[in-house]
């Protein structure tokens, strides 16, 4: 199966109505985007990264069969259970298997461009992966590996507050593979704090306030004014990640409660963060460089042993008995058949 610019053009040439053309053209662009998507997976191999076991079509329906994560993603945690951040033990966990990956991701290449919490995923057993490979992007063009890419990401509506200040700049410097390191200090930030910087700004703010070098911190004893600290609240949601401008308005007074920013990370985590977040993108470490980061010298376990634990109270999904009872369609009947199949590989 093959997509190109002339098979668009056809469609579109087919067609009157304005509205009909641009949903075809959706169509076919996302038919194209999954496509990628499903190819880049094959190329992959890691133990951080989502795999996927197979992929069929139903009833005009693509399919695609990928191992069942019960910790859901980090961000359905901290919209869940930890909404003011979780444990720094935790956080380091997660973003040492995410690293593990983008290192991977990186020497094969390619720039992820999609690096945030609901792009984490956390299986079972503890063990950490990332996915969100729609947006990746190949740096080797012609068997040479580019220097830059100046491509922007099609889907970049929902990663806005995740993007380098290069990627938004869109200007002749471009950007490379320290753009996904940027991504990953404000996913430190959005495990850290609860909530994504920048989040609800416009997005005219948001990238005036990233190119005059505005950098997010982690929300603690050593960020957060004294006299903030002395309130009593309740669970607080800035609204930017930003301390002069978020905590003061946003907090909801509750008697008897401690501050939830009333903690101190250590410096490690701080540094880590204020790397990660570094204006210019030749002074952010590499993957690789911030995996022998001092930040992960704390961890002493494997993730599969320690994360578990560490994300109590919270419950993995594991029985689907009642999911099974109350599937007319038969799919979880279907994919225990094709488990036990084998599937060829498609040829794109």
């Amino acid at each position: 199966m093959r997509c190109s610019k002339a098979v668009i053009d056809m469609f579109c040439s087919m067609l009157v109505s304005g509205a009909v053309r641009q949903k075809v053209w959706q169509a076919v662009l996302e038919r194209i985007v999954c496509q990628s998507e499903l190819h880049i997976s094959k190329l992959f191999n890691h133990s951080n990264i989502v795999p996927y076991k197979a992929t069929f079509i139903a009833e005009n329906e693509l399919w695609v069969i990928a191992p069942f994560m019960g910790y859901g993603s980090a961000r359905d945690l901290i919209g869940t259970h930890f909404m003011d951040g979780m444990s720094e033990l935790a956080i380091a966990y997660i973003l040492q298997g995410t690293l593990k990956a983008l290192s991977y991701i990186h020497q094969m290449g390619y720039v992820h461009r999609s690096v945030k919490a609901s792009h984490i995923l956390i299986s079972v057993d503890g063990k950490v992966y990332l996915s969100g490979l729609r947006s990746i992007l190949s740096m080797i063009n012609h068997g040479q590996r580019l220097k830059v890419v100046h491509d922007f990401p099609k889907y970049s509506i929902k990663v806005l507050p995740w993007l380098s200040p290069e990627v938004l700049q869109q200007n002749l410097q471009g950007y490379d593979a320290k753009s996904d390191i940027y991504s990953v200090g404000i996913t430190a930030c959005e495990l850290a704090n609860g909530h994504v910087p920048f989040k609800d700004m416009p997005a005219t703010q948001m990238l005036l306030e990233k190119l005059n070098g505005t950098v997010p911190c982690l929300l603690d004893t050593t960020t957060i004014p004294a006299e903030e600290l002395t309130m009593k609240t309740s669970c607080s949601v800035p609204d930017s990640g930003i301390v002069e401008s978020s905590i003061a308005s946003n907090v909801r007074t509750a008697n008897g409660e401690q501050h939830p920013y009333n903690r101190t990370f250590s410096p490690h985590f701080h540094s880590f963060t204020e790397q990660c977040l570094q204006k210019n993108p030749a002074l952010r470490p590499s993957a690789a460089a911030l995996l022998s980061h001092s930040f992960f010298k704390q961890i002493k376990r494997r993730a599969s042993e320690a994360l578990p634990e560490l994300l109590r109270p919270v419950t993995p999904i594991t029985n689907f008995e009642g999911a099974q009872a109350q599937d007319p369609s038969g799919i979880f009947g279907l994919v225990s058949n094709l488990e036990q199949l084998e599937v060829d590989d498609w040829n794109f």
